[in-house]
């Protein structure tokens, strides 16, 4: 199967990656071999994850050869001072077993630190080689203009969370305007939106499993998606989201669910959510 990528300042991200953010240990590896040998090739991991070890076991287990899977992880605020930041990625590749990264992010952006210094520091970790892009977490719409305002190196992702219950629609557009990649992380509401009537009505009447009609509506938005799921058969289901469209009818009666306005990942050292 050949997955869709969205491209963005050179990098070519595929539409549908394996979230791997609460898999550990023999869990992570299988999911990971799994997902590879199902068709993914695209993997996501953090070192905040605490699994870079064991992603990096089943991307080798696999088979499926280095240069065929885009492969991100991410630097947690606390590191991204410039030789902090160098250490972390060095540390990252040593536990993935990688000579680089395909994508490096800032997880979240500091508290401490501004936007401009820690892209700044960003920039000089692809400069050494560690990874071939560069990119953001958790960024708003301040903090990307921040960011873009002093990088030198393009950023070609802002990933962040993004189901039905939570569209972010200005902080997409933004994201857009700036040429970058949106990655939606929890893509499916920690599963809550599943059980909603009108993704179930969809899904019924379509024959897909709501996962696949939620992870097809981010797909015509234009996001990349990175669903997590340990089970074989949710894997390969969450990836077969290609062969079927869904009308502007159902996508406005998904996008309705964005009332909500419901936030998953709010912690104390977030930034300042857009409004």
């Amino acid at each position: 199967m050949m997955i869709p990528v969205i491209t963005a300042h050179g990098a070519a991200i595929p539409a549908i990656g394996l979230g791997t953010w609460g898999l550990s240990g023999k869990a992570a590896t299988e999911a990971v071999a799994e997902a590879l040998k199902a068709g993914y090739r695209h993997v996501d991991t953090a070192i905040g994850y605490g699994n870079e070890v064991e992603v990096g076991e089943g991307i080798r287990r696999s088979g499926v050869p280095r240069d065929e899977i885009f492969v991100t992880t991410k630097i947690p605020s606390e590191e991204l001072e410039d030789a902090a930041m160098l250490r972390a990625a060095e540390g990252s590749l040593k536990r993935l077993g990688l000579d680089a990264v395909d994508l490096l992010l800032i997880h979240w952006p500091s508290r401490t630190l501004s936007a401009a210094t820690t892209i700044r520091s960003l920039n000089g970790v692809k400069r050494r080689g560690l990874a071939r892009h560069i990119g953001v977490s958790n960024y708003t719409i301040r903090l990307l203009d921040e960011a873009w305002a002093a990088t030198e190196e393009p950023i070609v992702a802002n990933q962040c969370e993004h189901h039905p219950y939570l569209d972010q629609a200005r902080l997409r557009a933004a994201t857009k305007r700036h040429g970058m990649a949106f990655v939606s992380y929890c893509p499916l509401g920690q599963a809550e939106v599943l059980d909603e009537p009108v993704v179930q009505d969809i899904a019924g009447r379509l024959g897909f499993s709501p996962a696949q009609i939620v992870l097809r509506w981010q797909f015509q938005k234009g996001c990349v998606s990175i669903p997590k799921s340990a089970r074989p058969h949710r894997i390969r289901q969450n990836l077969d989201i290609f062969g079927f469209a869904l009308d502007e009818a159902d996508m406005a009666a998904i996008d309705s669910l964005g009332s909500i306005g419901r936030r998953i990942c709010d912690f104390s050292f977030a930034p300042d959510w857009d409004a």
